[in-house]
């Protein structure tokens, strides 16, 4: 078993969102969470639109927003590839709240083209982020 910091990255198509040693990394599979520690046995899952959360060694918890993708773990290496990432501190929940609205009917009666299915998603991703954003900080201001 491998000791150590994690070594973190999570990497979107339009570039790198997040890269540092963390505690832990908690993110969403198909499956449900997965929190990863040092010395995890290598996986490779399937992400869903959520809000992931990496864990530094100082304590400092950041909220990545991730609308889907894939999750690899080898040797204290811990990569998150997804299409969109943002750091929920960037993120406009308002905002992204009243798009998901307008989008949702269309979304569900599944009238919705390819973009807007992957805009649906991104906005998905981005209020979950930004709501576990905020409730960190409340917890711990």
């Amino acid at each position: 078993m491998a000791s150590g910091p994690l070594n973190v990255k999570f990497v979107a198509t339009d570039g790198l969102v997040w890269q540092g040693d963390a505690l832990s990394v908690l993110v969403r599979t198909v499956e449900g969470d997965i929190g990863i520690l040092a010395g995890h046995e290598p996986l490779m899952a399937v992400l869903v639109p959520h809000g992931a959360e990496v864990v530094t060694a100082d304590g400092v918890r950041h909220v990545i927003a991730i609308d889907s993708g894939f999750l690899s773990v080898f040797a204290n290496h811990v990569s998150v590839l997804s299409a969109f990432g943002e750091l929920a501190e960037e993120i406009s929940v308002d905002e992204a709240r009243v798009e998901l609205a307008a989008l949702h009917a269309k979304v569900q009666a599944a009238e919705a083209d390819e973009r807007e299915i992957r805009k649906y998603r991104k906005l998905q991703s981005q209020v979950k982020a930004g709501e576990k954003y905020h409730e960190l900080i409340k917890r711990n201001p």
